[in-house]
């Protein structure tokens, strides 16, 4: 066994089925969701305002805005509604409602965590760090979503978490939301399209383009190119597709980090946001940009995504491209390694690997960092987060899956100027999953998306059987003296 003493710090995150957004709640065939429509129409005046006054007492208390939720809703409905007379707008929020229902965030699991430096360290005594801390939160029907808690690391090392508010709030989604020309180009090809409508489509536009942009110019190509051929169709949806899958949130500034949830929006996603590994990336010319990593699912497929921010409230959500973008746990390195960008990724399910880039969007040819070495991740290894910086090397958190399926945690040491040099690796995994730590959704794991350097202490926090978080500090010198046994 390593010698290296854990410092467990007094925390724990558990799911909290209290905490939920309002989803639409619509269902199928048009004729049920007019016979809907039709029941809340047939009520006098008097019965509308009485049921809302009754929702109103059962609800409002569980959310901030819940009138503007339940008008929102009521729009999505509105083309099925078949009176001409005019609706009250009592009675608007009453069908609003009727076409909405709860969603508990995270009422199965609060799990694999990643932990940044915070933009804004005002106010932070001298030797002290505020951080973010991503979360996995995962709901009815296994989806995941990223939420979001903020707290101290003291001076000596003790950490405190901000209170959580009851109330989660999910983002604006931007309706003009920009692209980037070179990004579009390059999944057309990956995709197979390389035909003289994508030409067409991405000719008259800009490096920068906005989706009304990309709108008027496959409006253009559609009305040039009559009749429509197949392929046309397929090339215009699939510029739709594209569109859709990146996007851009905004949060109000009113909102504490702990009420701003990034909740699925395009198809990709539709079962989940899974495993964000974020990072504070410092670039050559000393601009910081926080990059987030993570998988989307549709129930069928997975496609690693990217998530970029400079301040946690406006989030761009970027499809990522190139042959090496096939699969989970992509970690970027926190700054550029000899002009390029630098990523950890998995590609074959087993072995951990590395690679480089001019453009963080782009990623070819991985080779092989890791194979599995000891037993205890003799079935596949991988990073948990980002490599961290330190004088002797990068410092990269691992997992690896052994016997009966259990996830253990380890380290390694990348050589700083070339990372593809192994100079160490621990024999005995730093972190094994013991005790109440072994029960949960998914029993014996522990796993991380994310650690942090703070005066010499590997800041860690951790899943628990994919239930739960905890937290760790690891002293620096006493990892980095096992690896270089």
């Amino acid at each position: 066994m390593n010698s290296i003493k854990l410092r467990r710090h007094a925390i724990t995150l558990l799911p909290e089925s209290a905490r939920v957004i309002i989803r639409p709640f619509i269902p199928g065939g048009e004729g049920r969701i007019a016979r809907i429509i039709g029941r809340a129409l047939a009520m006098s005046e008097e019965e509308a305002e009485q049921e809302l006054q009754t929702l109103r007492e059962e609800f409002d208390a569980r959310h901030l805005d819940i009138e503007a939720l339940l008008r929102e809703h009521y729009m999505k409905v509105l083309p099925y509604i078949f009176t001409e007379r005019p609706i009250s707008p009592k009675r608007q929020l009453l069908i609003g409602a009727l076409f909405s229902g709860e969603y508990a965030l995270e009422s199965a699991a609060l799990f694999n965590p990643s932990i940044v430096p915070h933009p804004d360290q005002s106010g932070v005594p001298k030797g002290g760090l505020r951080f973010i801390m991503s979360l996995r939160a995962t709901g009815e029907g296994h989806i995941s979503s990223i939420e979001f808690r903020t707290g101290l690391i003291a001076p000596k090392g003790s950490i405190s978490l901000d209170d959580v508010s009851p109330y989660v709030t999910v983002p604006e989604i931007l309706p003009n939301p920009s692209y980037l020309k070179k990004s579009f180009i390059i999944k057309f090809h990956e995709m197979g399209f390389d035909n003289d409508y994508v030409g067409a489509v991405m000719a008259p536009l800009n490096d920068e383009f906005t989706r009304g942009d990309l709108n008027e110019s496959i409006g253009t190509v559609r009305h040039e190119n009559q009749p429509a051929s197949h392929e046309l169709m397929r090339t215009l949806e699939c510029s739709q597709w594209l569109a859709d899958s990146n996007y851009e949130l905004l949060f109000s500034p009113k909102l504490g980090m702990s009420e701003r949830i990034i909740f699925p929006v395009s198809p990709n996603e539709s079962n989940g946001i899974e495993d964000a590994r974020f990072v504070r990336f410092v670039d050559d010319d000393d601009s910081v940009m926080y990059y987030a990593t993570y998988t989307a699912y549709n129930g069928h497929d997975i496609l690693p995504m990217l998530i970029e921010t400079e301040d946690f409230l406006h989030f761009r959500i970027l499809t990522l491209n190139g042959s090496a973008v096939q699969n989970k746990g992509m970690a970027l390195f926190p700054r550029r390694i000899n002009g390029h960008y630098a990523m950890l990724s998995r590609q074959d399910d087993e072995n951990l690997f590395i690679m480089f880039s001019d453009y963080p969007h782009y990623w070819n040819d991985p080779q092989i960092l890791m194979r599995p070495a000891e037993s205890w991740e003799s079935v596949k290894i991988g990073n948990c987060g980002s490599p961290i910086e330190t004088e002797a090397g990068w410092l990269v958190i691992t997992h690896g899956v052994g016997p009966m399926r259990k996830y253990c945690i380890g380290a390694a040491l990348l050589d700083l100027e070339d990372p593809t040099k192994v100079i160490g690796r621990l024999r005995e995994p730093l972190i094994s999953p013991e005790g109440n730590e072994r029960e949960g959704y998914v029993p014996n794991v522990v796993y991380s998306c994310g650690a942090l350097l703070h005066n010499n202490n590997v800041v860690l926090p951790y899943a628990m059987s994919d239930t739960a978080t905890a937290i760790v500090s690891v002293p620096l010198d006493e990892i980095l003296a096992n690896l270089k046994q």
